[in-house]
């Protein structure tokens, strides 16, 4: 295990009616609030009402429209808004990409050059405004760690950054708030939350046993309750194992300790810089394909304790076999919760492969991956997507 230091400084508040802290969370920073979201649907499930209603006493300005992998052009206008109107504290409320975007306004509001320069260099992140979310969706985590991705449409880009200003100050995680996602959003949250695990579960550093079983927790986590969520919307129990799995596969417990870059992500951010594909979806379908490229005579021994581990297969002599089956049950999985899995059942061909592989490798370096990958290896693996 290497050397690290462990910060997860969010306050969370999990279960059943905890918006009621709001005002009280809120206060600690002003009474303008930018309130942050998305196309609409907190409108329909009843969010915003309760929002509205907790927070009678503080000033709203909204800030709607954030898109699902959201873009610079709407950062930008977002610290317009915070600067024009003085805002004190950001409240996010939905998922991901409402986390994310509303973390680099906040940044953005206080940085007199172009926001897409604190994207490209996180160093550049100074003060940042103090963000609240409500989390509506169980997936990437933003609600509990210091990470953001925004995409720049105008050059194709979709890139993470991050500071240790921008982790919420606290989070409201009510299960009920799921009920309504629809079950693709509900498959593809799962799979970016799996993701998350296995990029951190998958690295040359050994000795950190852990790390590795709170990661295998994680994901049997997601596998048994995934299928639940999707048959039975508003199950609890399933909804509740899913949003604390999403906070805890990125804040830190799976990765600390843990050196080397990650492999399928910089590799999804691409499709969707390109496409704007559902991020999970994206994710879902390259997994599978990178775990077989990378499958050797190196990698096969954690592959078969993944398999053994995680979906429970018994050990068997031919190591080779038994990680096979472990991949084969990962890409079942994921088909069988209703992710398509491949991506020409997305509209995506051949066309511009080399483009997204040389630009994979140009944002992020592969080359101090699990296993190390050139422009090459990205197209290859892009190809067995297809």
């Amino acid at each position: 295990m290497e050397n690290f230091i462990f910060r997860a400084p969010t306050h969370m508040y999990f279960g059943k009616g905890q918006i009621k802290h709001l005002p009280e969370i809120l206060k600690e920073y002003g009474k303008n609030v930018l309130l942050a979201y998305g196309g609409g649907s907190i409108k329909k499930n009843g969010i915003y009402d309760k929002v509205l209603e907790v927070l009678s006493d503080f000033n709203i300005i909204e800030f709607s429209g954030i898109e699902p992998n959201p873009r610079i052009g709407t950062v930008r206008r977002g610290a317009e808004i915070c600067r024009q109107n003085k805002i004190d504290v950001i409240l996010a409320v939905g998922g991901g990409s409402t986390i994310d975007c509303s973390k680099v306004i906040g940044a953005a509001t206080f940085y007199e050059g172009d926001a897409w320069d604190l994207v490209k260099d996180s160093s550049k992140i100074g003060k940042v405004l103090p963000i609240v979310t409500i989390l509506t969706i169980s997936a990437t985590g933003s609600e509990m760690n210091k990470g953001a991705v925004i995409s720049n449409p105008e050059t194709n880009e979709k890139l993470g950054t991050s500071s240790v200003n921008m982790y919420p100050k606290a989070s409201i995680l009510d299960p009920e708030y799921t009920y309504t996602l629809p079950a693709i959003q509900t498959s593809a949250g799962t799979a970016d939350i799996m993701s998350h695990v296995i990029e951190n579960y998958f690295k040359k550093t050994e000795g950190a046993f852990l790390q590795d079983k709170i990661s295998e927790g994680i994901l049997k986590t997601c596998i048994k309750y995934c299928p639940i969520a999707l048959k039975e919307p508003k199950n609890y129990e399933a909804r509740s194992n899913l949003m604390w799995a999403s906070s805890l596969a990125l804040n830190g417990l799976c990765g600390s300790g843990k050196e080397g870059s990650w492999s399928c992500h910089p590799i999804e951010h691409e499709l969707s810089a390109f496409y704007d594909i559902t991020h999970g979806v994206g994710l879902a379908i390259i997994t599978p394909r990178w775990m077989r490229y990378i499958l050797s005579d190196k990698t096969v021994d954690k592959f078969a304790c993944y398999a053994i581990n995680v979906w429970e297969f018994e050990n068997e002599e031919d190591k080779f076999a038994l990680a096979k089956k472990g991949i084969d049950a990962t890409e079942k999985f994921f088909k069988d919760c209703g992710i398509p899995m491949n991506l020409g059942k997305l509209g995506i061909d051949d066309l511009l492969l080399e483009k997204m592989s040389n630009a994979a490798v140009a944002h992020r370096n592969l080359k101090n991956a699990y296993v190390p990958l050139d422009a090459k290896d990205v197209y290859n693996i892009l190809k067995m997507c297809l």
